[in-house]
């Protein structure tokens, strides 16, 4: 009688040190989800920093466009407010999806800056527009980078969850699946928008 009483305790505390595997590794990549977004939270917060300093130049130079420049600080502070909603609760999809619309917009309305700009020769010349242009040049392609470091991480920790046998606990834990940052756009975020002063 002891030993299939033995033989059963076994049995359950291999099944504890197997469930606990699996929530182990669910927390893991889930850190994993949350450290990448971070990532793209800096770099997202420099490019916000950095936009005001290109406006503020370009208002010298452009100042019958000031409909333009309003465009480009109010698409600035709602992609900031939609990285502030998204860092807060990274996978969320309704913060991913606001965080991707809100990028989109302020990626088109700089590419309209940008256009803007090429018709004053003083402002391509200027040295603060040109290094403001290379800094934000840099930090978008650390976005991209960035973002596809998360995208990357949000895969590996779905498909850890939803397969044989996490799907079945995942849910119990309480790990939800995770939202990729997708941008409405595909073709506003392939590349950095194209600026050249």
């Amino acid at each position: 009688m002891l030993i299939p009483l033995l033989v059963v305790l076994g049995v359950l505390v291999l099944l504890g040190f197997w469930l606990a595997g699996i929530y182990n590794r669910l927390v893991s990549l889930r850190a994993r989800n949350k450290n990448a977004f971070a990532q793209i939270d800096v770099q997202l917060k420099r490019r916000y920093d950095l936009i005001p300093n290109l406006v503020e130049t370009a208002k010298g130079y452009m100042s019958h466009e000031r409909e333009t420049l309003e465009a480009v600080i109010n698409a600035r502070n709602q992609a900031a407010s939609a990285a502030g909603k998204a860092a807060a609760n990274p996978g969320d999809p309704a913060a991913m999806g606001a965080l991707g619309g809100a990028e989109t917009m302020l990626t088109q309305s700089l590419g309209r800056l940008f256009a803007l700009a090429e018709a004053y020769p003083d402002l391509k010349a200027n040295q603060n527009m040109m290094a403001i242009q290379e800094e934000l040049t840099s930090t978008e392609n650390k976005v991209a980078f960035s973002r596809q470091a998360f995208n990357d991480a949000v895969t590996a920790y779905n498909m850890y969850r939803e397969s044989f046998p996490p799907v079945l606990f995942a849910g119990t834990f309480g790990f939800q699946h995770a939202s990729l940052l997708e941008f409405d756009d595909k073709q506003a975020i392939q590349a950095a928008p194209s600026v050249s002063f």
